[in-house]
């Protein structure tokens, strides 16, 4: 994977802690590409958690509409701003726990944010590097927690955060959810799921 995808990173578009957060927190169930089109507006108007803590729900969710979930999305955006305003000094906070605390926010959200936004290892697992993993048989776990600790036990910390960006761009362009072109793969010899 390492030499298929050489420069593998995130496809979120973001120039602070604070934009990779929301950006990360709207991508659940959307594409990277559509919260790329959307967080420019957004960020335009909100710049700052401490403005989007003051912001109204229903004007957030009219700036997002286009992400999936936009309404409970918008809810969480305003009250994880107010937390961090109130909280964290306006700073989004660079530990797994404290991460959790904020709403909307789950392990791969905190794991993406503390990966991309201060490059502290983590290995996030979104959908991809759930399937992917377990396709090659590098984890067995039934639950997306399962896989992370099998693949943090197996993988070097130094590579977790390079590994999710891999297995992330090999999920979406090689061994995707349906029809996986296992015929153009380059692990196809080393996989147990091979498809012919």
């Amino acid at each position: 994977l390492r030499k298929a995808y050489p420069l593998a990173k995130t496809e979120l578009l973001f120039n602070s802690p604070y934009e990779l957060l929301v950006a990360t927190m709207l991508s659940a169930q959307t594409t990277d590409r559509q919260v790329n089109k959307t967080t420019p507006e957004l960020f335009s108007h909100y710049p700052t958690p401490q403005a989007l803590a003051t912001a109204d729900c229903e004007h957030v969710a009219q700036l997002i509409q286009g992400v999936g979930l936009h309404r409970t999305k918008a809810r969480h955006l305003v009250a994880t701003a107010k937390i961090l305003t109130e909280s964290f000094q306006g700073q989004v906070p660079q530990t797994l726990p404290e991460l959790l605390t904020l709403p909307g926010v789950g392990r791969k959200t905190a794991k993406v944010v503390l990966a991309n936004a201060f490059g502290i290892p983590a290995l996030a697992v979104d959908t991809h590097v759930f399937r992917v993993a377990r396709r090659l048989g590098l984890a067995n776990g039934k639950t997306t927690e399962q896989v992370e600790k099998e693949l943090e036990s197996t993988i070097a910390s130094d590579q977790w955060i390079a590994a999710h960006h891999r297995l992330i761009q090999h999920g979406r362009q090689v061994c995707r959810a349906r029809q996986p072109l296992c015929n153009e793969c380059c692990l196809r010899d080393y996989c147990p799921s091979v498809q012919n």
